[in-house]
């Protein structure tokens, strides 16, 4: 008894053995948004299987050698490729703590992301006014909706971007808004992987007779 009392003693004077210094779990973030972009990774294997089921059903309508434009696509998938090397910019001037130069690369990489589905919309478009849209055919409504998922992610990064630029302009390179940097680039290098496999398996095997 007389122990745990001065125990209790020791607490209230401050002189506790253990403190909290940090109320936020370490590397806890990070191993959630990576289990996070596993999930992400079954919803677009789904996809892309649902794509290799249907991806030659056209129903006597026009084929993806008929209809893509493959000049365009590797434009596209540029920029996209492009935005990855920006935000690697970023994250290394981020690490020596330069933060206007980390907000220039960031806002670099979110007008190649606005390129990147400013041309994934007009090829949209385009498909759209020939009649070749997702009711269509099997084969038209798999890719819009492969494709489609991948550019509404793109879509949800560009708008954590810019709110992340905010963030980082009203308090600096925090250990917060390092974190938040280091899983938005986490999720960006992602789509960029995934539109990879979105090139080579829709739109390149896609011309294939």
């Amino acid at each position: 008894m007389n122990h745990n009392a001065a125990a209790l003693d020791a607490r209230a004077d401050g002189d506790a053995p253990f403190h909290v210094t940090e109320h936020h779990p370490e590397n806890g973030t990070l191993l959630g948004f990576w289990l996070y972009l596993m999930s992400d990774c079954l919803v677009f294997a789904c996809l892309f299987a649902a794509y290799a089921v249907l991806g030659r059903s056209y129903a006597g309508g026009p084929t993806g050698a008929e209809l893509f434009d493959l000049p365009l696509v590797a434009m596209n998938t540029a920029l996209l490729l492009l935005s990855s090397i920006t935000y690697g910019f970023a994250m290394l001037e981020s690490q020596k703590k330069r933060l206007k130069s980390t907000l220039v690369w960031l806002g670099i990489t979110g007008l190649l992301g606005a390129g990147f589905l400013s041309l994934e919309l007009y090829e949209f478009s385009h498909l759209i006014h020939e009649g070749a849209g997702p009711q269509r055919s099997a084969f038209l409504s798999a890719f819009f909706t492969l494709v489609g998922t991948h550019g509404l992610h793109v879509t949800f990064g560009i708008i954590w971007l810019i709110t992340l630029m905010f963030q980082l302009g009203r308090h600096g390179l925090i250990p917060e808004n390092s974190r938040r940097l280091m899983c938005l680039s986490m999720f960006w290098h992602f789509l960029d992987v995934i539109w990879i496999g979105v090139f080579t398996f829709v739109y390149l095997m896609g011309v294939l007779p």
